[in-house]
């Protein structure tokens, strides 16, 4: 078997501002070391220096990273060297924050929100489907800011009657009871005695 060819990818042609720029960049002592390792990678590809070589030069194991960069730089320029977001949660403002809050403190109603008590999920769904709610936020997210804003989730949470419950059904809002209800709390508080 042959030794598998490199393929080498042109970087896209620069202006002469944004070439010192990447220049001086590659360089840097002060700029954000990520910045200064991805112009670096840039450059060592502009050199002929192929993706597998140029990762190297910078202290990675394969050329991939390189080749994705060199393609986002190509679309991009300068703007690709920035970091992007790199997963986690998502940063909310204040206002935003002051929403999932004021979601989770208002009591839900079983004919719109489907539930007689919150959960993280029916939470996520009400402030995804609201007009002024948050299309993508996560239960974790949610979780976090009503844990950081002092809520603990077993005190704060809305209750309903034991053995009674509210269920959305194909007929519409329907009550449910559970005829063994009382039975079922003498049983259960005979045992924590």
């Amino acid at each position: 078997m042959g030794q598998a060819r490199q393929r080498r990818h042109e970087v896209a042609l620069l202006s002469e501002v944004d070439e010192a720029e990447l220049e001086q960049l590659s360089r840097s002592s002060s700029a954000p070391a990520a910045w200064v390792t991805r112009a670096k990678a840039i450059e060592w590809v502009r050199r002929g220096a192929s993706y597998v070589e140029a990762a190297r030069r910078i202290g990675q194991k394969d050329g991939r990273g390189v080749r994705a960069l060199v393609k986002r730089f190509n679309v991009e320029g300068l703007e690709a060297l920035r970091p992007r977001h790199g997963g986690g949660y998502h940063k909310y403002t204040d206002a935003e924050y002051g929403r999932i809050i004021a979601e989770a403190a208002r009591p839900p109603r079983a004919e719109t929100d489907g539930t007689n008590h919150w959960s993280l999920t029916s939470l996520q769904q009400a402030l995804r489907e609201a007009p002024d709610g948050l299309p993508e936020v996560s239960t974790e997210t949610i979780g976090r800011v009503l844990h950081d804003a002092g809520f603990s989730w077993q005190a704060d949470r809305t209750w309903c009657r034991t053995g009674e419950v509210q269920r959305v059904r194909k007929a519409g809002l329907v009550t449910v009871m559970d005829v063994d209800a009382e039975a079922k709390k003498k049983q259960s508080s005979r045992r924590i005695r």
